[in-house]
């Protein structure tokens, strides 16, 4: 709709905002029209045109603060973000700054920093580098601490001291950096040895070489790279190196095999039966040292089966009867006969295999694969009978007479007493002697009595020499006899044996 004082569209039409100065009114024209630069313009009589004064067009509102503010937020947001991610500023671990760093950042930093630090050894010797030593740190660790405990999110611990940084080295690639740069720092060690001697294991002790002290240096590289220092002087006088097969664990060792030589064999329950000599047990052991100095045993199956092949000839028994001599009680006074068992032995394919193995671990006893077959045992109650109205000593075992023979008993003055008794002393000889100055019967003095075996007070049985009366009583209360005969009975006769004296 047109408004009719503006000649304009009413404000509100689609088109009312946009239209040009040339068409926001409408002009009453009486003449013709040129056309000039695209406008139409009256002829020079017409009459001057009257415009309607145009109303100001209503002012958009402008939204500048998207443009500012969307920007400034994505830059909040990144820098929120970072500090999520990055170590607090004035963040040092070692010397090495590393602040606004990520973990992985300072890891690299660390590293780079530790490998091109210079070690001069000695004044104005010759340098390696850390990186030659094989120096190392824990530095994604210590990166991933120092974020831990210094994130940059957290103000309070922005710019705190600098962290710790242990470093080590590598023995082997620092001793090789180390004899390349300074050679003549180093002399070789000569290590202890252990040696068979033809009876037993003796030592050759070990000899120093010398070297620098690794230590020494790996510290100065840790203060030189925790103080951010990128060159360390230290020292390059030579030191006593101690070889890694030391004195001491060679006498150890020798120790052990000594021992081992002492009880080497090949046993059937707790007995050696088959004893392995050192100089053999010796052929079969080779000692070496590892790259610690440690010592290790070990041993060639192959040499023992050869002791293995003997076996059957040593081992292999029937079994053997013992005999043990009791008295009434049936306490076992004496084994007069050993027993055996018999025994068989078994599969022996891998015996050497076996022992060889046990050697190598230190355990020199090898216990046989071994079928025992018990032996049997004869008790034999033994007693030494003398009858005096026969005047006859009878040998006795289990109640059967096994020999017998004349004695002479006690007189009647010096009667021999009867009842039961036992032997309770064995005396090779010795003198007799008696004295009593209101009967010469009982003064006497003979010499070398043999064979003696007292069983009651001062009655024994013993060797007679000086007569041969025997079947008649003839002695001051002893049972007497040929000294032959007395010799049998007191090897027959063990300490506790039963007798029974009787008319």
């Amino acid at each position: 709709m047109t408004d009719p004082a503006t000649g304009r569209e009413a404000e509100g039409s689609p088109d009312a905002s946009s239209a040009s100065p040339a068409t926001a009114a409408t002009a009453v024209l009486d003449g013709p029209i040129d056309a000039i630069d695209g406008a139409q313009l009256p002829p020079e009589d017409a009459p001057p045109v009257q415009w309607a004064p145009a109303e100001p067009s209503p002012k958009r509102k402008r939204r500048l603060w998207l443009w500012i503010g969307v920007p400034a937020a994505l830059l909040a947001a990144g820098v929120a973000t970072a500090s999520l991610v990055l170590i607090a500023p004035g963040t040092a671990v070692a010397g090495v700054p590393v602040g606004f760093m990520t973990a992985g950042a300072a890891t690299d930093a660390i590293n780079q920093r530790l490998g091109a630090t210079t070690i001069i050894l000695g004044d104005g010797g010759p340098t390696v580098t850390a990186s030659q030593l094989g120096a190392a740190v824990d530095a994604r660790g210590l990166a991933e601490s120092a974020f831990d405990a210094r994130p940059m999110w957290n103000v309070t611990q922005w710019f705190g001291d600098s962290l710790d940084a242990p470093v080590t080295l590598d023995a082997n690639r620092a001793d090789a950096a180390l004899r390349a740069a300074l050679p003549s720092a180093f002399t070789a060690s000569v290590p202890a040895q252990v040696s068979f001697t033809g009876t037993s294991y003796a030592v050759t002790p070990a000899v120093p070489g010398t070297g620098l002290d690794v230590d020494a240096i790996a510290a100065a590289v840790h203060d030189a790279f925790v103080a951010g220092t990128g060159t360390v002087t230290v020292s390059a006088s030579p030191m006593p190196v101690a070889a890694p097969a030391s004195s001491e664990k060679a006498q150890s060792t020798a120790d052990q095999l000594n021992a081992m030589l002492q009880t080497i064999g090949f046993y059937v329950g707790e007995e050696r039966t088959v004893p392995v000599d050192p100089a053999t047990a010796a052929s079969w052991l080779k000692i070496t040292p590892d790259a610690s100095g440690t010592f290790s045993i070990t041993a060639d199956a192959a040499k023992i089966q050869a002791s293995v092949d003997a076996l059957p000839a040593a081992v292999n028994r029937a079994p053997a009867n013992g005999t043990v001599i009791t008295n009434s009680d049936g306490t076992v006074l004496e084994t007069s006969v050993p027993g055996a068992d018999g025994r068989t032995l078994g599969d022996t394919s891998a015996v050497a295999k076996e022992f060889a193995a046990q050697l190598t671990a230190g355990k020199a006893a090898f216990v046989l694969p071994v079928t025992l077959t018990p032996a049997s045992t004869v008790t034999l109650q033994r007693l030494l009978e003398v009858n005096l109205s026969e005047q006859m000593l009878y040998l006795k075992e289990n109640g059967g007479v096994v020999d017998s023979w004349p004695i002479s008993s006690g007189v009647a003055a010096s009667p021999t007493y009867t009842g039961h008794f036992r032997i309770n002393s064995h005396i090779r000889s010795q003198t007799m002697t008696s004295t009593d100055p209101n009967n010469p019967y009982w003064n006497y003095d003979v010499p070398n009595v043999e064979w003696v075996m007292y069983f009651n007070g001062d009655e024994a049985f013993h060797g007679v020499y000086w007569h041969n009366n025997f079947g008649t009583p003839q002695s001051h209360g002893c049972v007497g006899m040929p000294n032959y005969r007395a010799k049998q009975i007191y090897d027959w006769s063990p300490t506790g044996v039963d007798v029974w004296i009787h008319d």
